[in-house]
């Protein structure tokens, strides 16, 4: 036998055998529902990763617009090395800012994602990440929300899908009346309240303590942290709360009865059924997942975050007025420039008279102050601010203000630093720019990080953990973050110097105030 076939035999060998070593070395865990196999975060070895847990059963077939039963076991091991497949959206369209490559898609994707750098009897805190999305796309497999780096600082991080669009939020008059709760519609708020169930019934076993656990997201994700936030069903299955540009404090749509948002949910699903030409719910559950998505986009349906008297028992407005909210500590804030990547810098009207007679139409009586807090002087700006002030802004304060009434300490901050890149400068510290530094991942942000922001994503990650630790935002050697109250308006300003600062743009809430006031 020559060398060189000896050396070919032993090459075979280590490719078979190559599989099997990997696994023999790869980290475990036994959860309640199984063992399974991970491994290791390619950023740092130090941090195990399990992808693809089902936390809930296939919401498929007849199974389709119910709320989530609890995932099979099983036995044997289980590879957990794939993230499961994103619930049914429609991408990003090409050209768009958030535009990435679709994954697949599919109805069968209620799975969750662990990061730990712990041991079983760690007992670290949890951080649940909800993506963002408009509630119509996303996933907890995006680069971005890579855990390895938040695990590093001593917390175990879970990411999660949620049903989305028409899968997640259509309800339907026969849906309510097959309801035990005469409730239909929130079912991707149920799938994140059955994801948390999970987390209370198998995080020990990756090293995080089932009673210390803070949800968190972005955007829609936001919206999720806050429904949460309202739902009675969510009470006790977390314990703090960070929501970044995301909340719901205006009118929302109702299970069976017009508001100012619009007409009833429930009217809402039987005309998308009637435009389907499905004669009834059976109809509707029986067509094809990607028909479904296709028509619902065809005629415009569009729903979320129902007032059902279930999940979602009153309008979040005033259920937070009155204190009836689950009574957490809240982390919450905005950026400078939210519009710049959602449209709202386009089209902008031509002339200083056009602006003025735009803001008219709009505002009526209130005209007048809103142009003296957004001025015709400066069109873009104005019109951006304004955007951002009334999306996000006003929401993210109010949500503040409204905590005292549960007695739980709540923290306000401002993100104005520009992320790397040749349109820093008109796009700013625009919608979403925040995350990468939260999670401390801006080497996935899509320009070459400088040291500034390096050291930004050390420093923000670190009062974001150190807030799930203690419900407390800090960060060794920072400015000391006092909560806010309307006595004391204190919030962090997160630029390239980091500031603890007082009284945030007080004229502008003081006029949305106003103005959504009217709109109740």
């Amino acid at each position: 036998m020559t060398n060189k076939f000896k050396s070919l035999c032993l090459l075979l060998i280590l490719h078979v055998l190559a599989p099997a070593y990997a696994q023999d070395n790869a980290p475990e865990v036994t959860t309640a529902q199984g063992k399974l196999i991970g491994e290791y975060s390619s950023r740092n070895n130090r941090v195990s990763v399990y992808k693809g847990i089902p936390f809930a059963a296939p919401p498929v077939g007849q199974a389709r617009w119910t709320a989530p039963q609890a995932a099979p076991g099983w036995t044997g091991e289980r590879l957990a090395t794939d993230f499961g497949p994103d619930c049914m959206q429609q991408p990003y369209p090409e050209g768009s800012f958030f535009y990435r490559p679709a994954r697949v898609s599919s109805e069968d994707c209620l799975y969750l994602n662990v990061w730990t750098a712990a041991d079983e009897n760690a007992n670290k805190p949890v951080m649940v990440w909800f993506h963002g999305g408009a509630l119509t796309r996303g996933s907890g497999a995006i680069e971005t929300y890579d855990g390895s780096e938040l695990a590093l600082k001593d917390v175990v991080l879970v990411t999660v899908n949620y049903r989305l669009g028409v899968f997640g939020y259509f309800a339907h008059p026969e849906l309510i009346a097959e309801s035990e709760h005469f409730s239909a519609g929130n079912y991707g708020i149920l799938d994140q309240i059955q994801s948390l169930r999970w987390v209370q019934e198998n995080i020990r076993a990756f090293g995080g303590d089932p009673a210390n656990v803070t949800i968190f997201g972005e955007s829609a994700g936001a919206w999720s942290v806050h429904f949460l936030t309202a739902s009675p069903l969510a009470n006790g299955l977390f314990h703090k709360a960070i929501a970044q540009s995301g909340a719901r404090m205006d009118t929302r749509v109702a299970l069976d009865q017009q508001t100012s948002a619009g007409a009833s949910a429930s009217s809402s699903g039987a005309r998308l059924a009637e435009l389907m030409g499905a004669a009834d719910l059976p109809a509707m559950r029986a067509v094809p997942a990607k028909e479904l998505l296709d028509a619902a986009a065809e005629h415009s349906f569009r729903s979320d975050g129902i007032v059902d008297g279930w999940v979602l028992p009153e309008q979040p407005y005033v259920q937070f007025s009155g204190g009836r909210q689950n009574s957490v500590p809240i982390l919450v804030g905005f950026n400078a420039e939210e519009g710049t990547t959602l449209g709202a810098g386009s089209s902008l009207p031509g002339t200083p008279e056009a602006y003025e007679q735009q803001v008219n139409a709009i505002y009526g009586d209130l005209a007048e102050m809103v142009l003296e807090v957004y001025p015709s002087s400066d069109i873009r700006k104005s019109s951006l601010d304004s955007f951002r002030d009334s999306v996000f802004g006003w929401h993210m304060v109010t949500w503040a203000n409204l905590t005292r009434h549960v007695q739980q300490p709540a923290y306000l901050y401002f993100f104005t630093h520009r992320p790397p890149g040749p349109m820093a400068q008109e796009l700013g510290a625009y919608h979403a720019s925040e995350i990468a530094y939260a999670f401390n991942t801006v080497h996935t942000l899509s320009n070459q990080p400088t040291a500034i922001d390096y050291r930004l994503g050390d420093v923000m990650s670190d009062y974001w953990v150190n807030f799930a630790h203690h419900g407390v935002p800090s960060a060794p050697g920072q400015p000391e973050w006092k909560p806010y109250s309307n006595a004391e308006r204190n919030y962090l300003l997160f630029g390239a110097q980091i500031s603890a600062e007082q009284n945030l743009l007080p004229d502008n809430w003081a006029l949305f105030d106003r103005v959504m006031d009217r709109r109740r």
